[in-house]
């Protein structure tokens, strides 16, 4: 029944002489007949983005957790976010990848064939707990960056938060089969990094959200989801290929998002660009000194070499093709957000063997 058809003899005094409202019937603005339709997935968040439902203000009207395109009274509570321009968190992408995400969550306990666990040489088996022991604890700054900022997002960028919450679940989960796998297999926890340490205190340090993002997106999870990528190389058995590659799917994902996010940043506000560099300037520096920890690259170059035997033969060799292929990807990423990094960079390129010149054609 729409507003139109509501009836003029509705009781004005309802129960104990509660006097009733039938505003919400007889004449609250919404979207009468405009249906969402299920596509071939389901009703997904693309479906519901009918009419002015699917409409992302540029600025948020006001800072409640009314839901977007509903009638909001007077006198409802301001909430206090701070993100309330599209452009400080949106991506245009951002609905799609909320949908990949929660219809790509698997388990850690039980996607892993961990019963198939082999017992391996023992400075494989050091090395694959030295890079576990990292990875537990960089990818804890992963869900700790997005929990820090969620609340300041005004939800009328509702599928925005909606996303982030799901960065914080995937996350939760890389940290958790991480450690699993330092456990299970006789080796334990390892080394922290100092180095590591002050990367993720720069992340989470971040002044905006945007330049959290560049430095969480862009360089920390950028690189992190190369690691991923190399999974068939340094991982000893199908039991670490499988968690490498299923921790893929997600980090690639969220490096997705940020790439995204960054770019429309820089469109709608050019001057944001300094901003990113600023901080990428500071980042660049944090991670250059944490790759050059012992435990971080020697650790690598003992799982590329399949053991200490010919780390100097092959796992070095390997190891600097491997940096170099994350730093020109890191710098390829930084183009497609829209911040051209390759004159600007603190990275020594030369020194990997990266042609600064051939990066600039590109």
């Amino acid at each position: 029944m729409g507003a139109e058809d509501a009836r003029s003899d509705l009781p004005e005094v309802g129960p104990m002489g509660m006097a009733l409202d039938w505003s919400w019937l007889r004449g609250v603005k919404s979207e009468w007949g405009v249906a969402a339709k299920p596509s071939a997935r389901g009703l997904t968040m693309m479906d519901i983005a009918v009419g002015s439902y699917g409409e992302i203000p540029d600025v948020a009207p006001l800072r409640t957790m009314a839901p977007r395109g509903s009638a909001i009274p007077e006198g409802v509570p301001d909430m206090g976010y701070l993100l309330n321009a599209k452009s400080d968190v949106w991506a245009q992408n951002v609905a799609e990848l909320y949908e990949e995400a929660v219809a790509r969550q698997w388990s850690a306990t039980s996607a892993i064939p961990w019963a198939e666990l082999q017992t391996l040489d023992p400075d494989v088996e050091h090395a694959m707990c030295q890079l576990c022991t990292l990875l537990t604890e960089v990818e804890m700054i992963a869900a700790d960056l997005p929990a820090k900022w969620l609340w300041r997002v005004n939800h009328d960028f509702v599928e925005a938060k909606m996303f982030l919450g799901t960065q914080i679940m995937d996350e939760m989960r890389h940290t958790e089969v991480f450690r699993k796998r330092a456990l299970a297999n006789g080796g334990g926890l390892l080394k922290a990094g100092k180095g590591t340490e002050e990367l993720l205190r720069t992340i989470l340090q971040a002044k905006s959200f945007t330049q959290a993002s560049a430095l969480l997106h862009l360089l920390g999870e950028g690189f992190v989801l190369d690691i991923f990528r190399q999974g068939e190389l340094i991982s000893p058995t199908h039991v670490e290929k499988k968690m490498f590659r299923m921790a893929m799917q997600d980090e690639a994902r969220h490096v997705a998002y940020g790439t995204m996010h960054l770019r429309q940043a820089v469109e709608a506000d050019p001057d944001v660009a300094e901003e990113i560099h600023e901080a990428l300037d500071v980042g660049e520096g944090v991670i250059a000194q944490l790759t050059m920890q012992p435990e971080v690259f020697t650790a690598l170059a003992v799982l590329l070499a399949g053991g200490t035997a010919n780390v100097e033969e092959k796992g070095f060799p390997l190891l600097q093709q491997l940096m170099a292929k994350m730093f020109t990807s890191y710098l390829a990423r930084c183009e497609r957000a829209g911040i051209n990094r390759v004159e600007r960079t603190l990275i020594p390129l030369e020194m990997m063997g990266i042609d600064r010149s051939q990066l600039a054609v590109a």
